[in-house]
């Protein structure tokens, strides 16, 4: 593809509708050590639609409270601040995520569900992994396929050439790079970048393809690089018709995972993806 090609497709990434301010709001929380469960109120007080479906969130069986949250402040004292901006990133992109998306040959709601798939295996791998947990893995692992949001009509465009290089095994990531000079992982670290999201989020999103070539720390990378890898390879679990990579014993060693671990993982998701993908779908 033509430099001005490619400048057509980021300058794309420009037109896509913004984050809405509730949620560039909650983001900024994050980075404020003192915020307050009144600024949270007062945030999303302003959005009732928003409050209402992030209750809906926190209700769901999956995020285990036993008691009915009724009110933004119960669910922050019930599930945490972080845990809240989760609940409302996802309400704040469902719509989006939820579009059909050509070139990739994914119907309304199949990237969405793909997406949370990712999610929930990202979650159960931080439990089984060494050490301490990783912040911000819910998020980075439901939006690491963004880019396709962008990307999938410019590989409808040259479908013909990137079909005709994957069906020598070529994967997915790899062909679009050849063909368009950049692929869906770039395209989402720069969505979320115009988005606002934190540094490690936008690393995660951009390298979970290639985690080998990412600089610094890899943990948040590796993580959702194996959720979504045992997702693609896994159906009935959110998998996606694409080529997948095999297991990278370098990954599985840094994180200190065992191969037979995944198995249980991939029961996690199989048991909650569809209680989760009816929460996180709105109208």
């Amino acid at each position: 593809m033509t430099t001005k090609g490619l400048q057509r497709i980021f300058a794309t990434v420009t037109d896509l509708p913004s984050m809405p301010a509730s949620g560039i709001r909650m983001l900024n929380l994050l980075e404020n050590p003192e915020a307050s469960v009144d600024a949270i109120e007062d945030i999303l007080r302003h959005d009732p639609g928003l409050t209402a479906n992030v209750l809906k969130l926190a209700n769901s069986a999956y995020f285990g409270i036993p008691t009915r949250v009724g009110s933004p402040r119960q669910a922050v004292i019930l599930l945490g601040l972080r845990r809240l901006v989760q609940l409302v990133i996802a309400s704040c992109v469902s719509a989006i995520m939820g579009r059909p998306v050509p070139g990739y040959d994914l119907t309304a709601g199949d990237l969405w569900r793909h997406s949370i798939a990712v999610a929930i295996a990202a979650e159960a791998l931080v439990k089984n992994k060494r050490g301490g947990g990783v912040e911000d893995v819910f998020t980075a692992a439901l939006l690491h396929d963004a880019g396709k949001i962008v990307l999938g009509r410019f590989v409808q465009e040259e479908l013909l050439d990137i079909k005709r290089i994957r069906a020598s095994g070529v994967p997915l990531v790899l062909a679009e790079n050849m063909v368009l000079g950049t692929d869906h992982a770039q395209i989402g670290a720069k969505i979320l970048e115009a988005w606002a999201f934190p540094r490690d989020v936008i690393r995660a999103v951009r390298w979970h393809h290639d985690p080998e070539a990412a600089d610094g720390s890899r943990i948040l990378i590796d993580i959702v690089h194996l959720a979504d890898l045992m997702c693609r390879k896994n159906a009935g679990v959110g998998s996606l018709d694409e080529t997948h990579g095999e297991l990278s014993p370098a990954v599985l060693s840094r994180l200190g995972i065992e191969e037979n671990q995944l198995e249980v993982v991939t029961g996690k998701v199989a048991d909650w993806v569809d209680e989760l993908s009816d929460a996180l779908t709105f109208n």
